[in-house]
């Protein structure tokens, strides 16, 4: 699929735009001052997929903290200012890698352009992040109004030929991200950070957020991601990444098929699907693993899929590309599946 086409921007080396990739990106919910909690954190955020991380700077200290934390990582921090411009100007200082700035809550200009003089001599790019529920009060409620306070605020910065920017246009309402990023995308050049904000906790923002980024993408809309959960962040990153493979945007996720289970049913397979979804959360490659409830129609159903089973009487048949290999007990499944995936290649 090919993506809108925006102007490109490095984040530590990491490319955001100009390309078909969709990067994956988290943020912590540590104190960014305690180093040792946040580097844990973002470790295993970065285990888990994540690609560029996000830390919040409420304080002088968590600004200072950012250069404890870049030289335990391996991937790229983004600062997340509000209100005090002068955070933003110490995390530049502690070598962050991109920051982020909204401006519906720091209005000094004099501040921004330092901010900006800084960004532009370590080359380090600007999120620009408009919230629905945080807009300057001059702007009256609406999509049209989020994309005028992003232009007010780009005036500024190309104004000093500084265009090094990303920009997000987010709401709490999936409908109003789908109407205020597809204007964003008519709009700007500019790469599009995605993201339903405030979406709740794991149902409610994977609904919410596949209905709005689902949409996004499949037009071609969008070139960085952060699924916003009220829960682990490392459930932001497997929620983003499983969407990113439905849209076909995304090659070294583990696809799991399996059926919704019915009458016909007659081997204890819920389990088995819980064990190999937590499973299929550590392996990077391109390969399609069904878990059916019956031979009836199991191969038949899932004979895209690349390895899978489907169940008999305390037993199951494992089959590829729907032609039957052969019966396995029930207590092997398992081990039976990982063993098949950790040999697949991708021919």
């Amino acid at each position: 699929m090919k993506r809108t086409e925006t102007r490109p921007i490095s984040v530590g080396g990491v490319r955001i735009g100009g390309q078909d990739n969709v990067v994956i990106q988290s943020m912590t919910n540590t104190r960014t001052k305690d180093v040792e909690a946040t580097v844990n954190q973002i470790r295993k955020l970065e285990a888990a997929g994540c690609e560029i991380i996000r830390v919040a700077i409420l304080d002088g200290d968590d600004a200072r903290a950012v250069k404890e934390i870049k030289k335990q990582i391996s991937i790229p921090l983004v600062s997340d200012i509000h209100f005090n411009p002068d955070f933003a100007i110490e995390a530049i200082r502690s070598g962050t890698d991109k920051i982020r700035l909204n401006p519906g809550n720091i209005e000094d200009e004099d501040k921004i352009r330092e901010i900006v003089s800084l960004c532009k001599e370590r080359k380090i790019p600007i999120r620009i992040g408009i919230n629905a529920g945080s807009l300057n009060r001059k702007y009256k409620h609406s999509e049209e109004a989020m994309i005028e306070s992003a232009k007010d605020h780009l005036r500024i910065l190309e104004a000093l030929d500084f265009r090094d920017v990303c920009l997000s246009f987010k709401s709490s309402d999936p409908l109003e991200c789908i109407k205020a990023y597809t204007l964003a995308a008519e709009t700007f050049p500019y790469p599009l950070h995605l993201g339903v904000t405030e979406a709740g906790g794991l149902l409610n923002s994977t609904i919410k957020s596949s209905l709005a980024l689902g949409n996004l993408l499949m037009q071609g809309i969008g070139d960085t991601i952060r699924i916003s959960i009220s829960d682990d962040p490392v459930e932001e990153v497997k929620v983003a990444k499983k969407l990113l493979r439905a849209c076909n945007l995304r090659k070294d996720v583990p696809n799991l098929i399996s059926c919704p289970t019915c009458g016909r049913l007659q081997y204890d397979m819920l389990p088995i699907v819980k064990e190999m979804e937590e499973y299929l959360e550590t392996v990077r490659k391109d390969v399609t693993v069904a878990i059916m409830g019956c031979p009836v129609n199991g191969p038949q159903e899932a004979s895209r899929a690349d390895i899978g089973v489907a169940g008999g009487k305390d037993s199951a048949i494992l089959f590829k590309k729907g032609q039957i290999v052969r019966a396995i007990p029930q207590e092997n499944i398992v081990k039976v599946l990982k063993e098949e995936i950790e040999k697949f290649e991708r021919s």
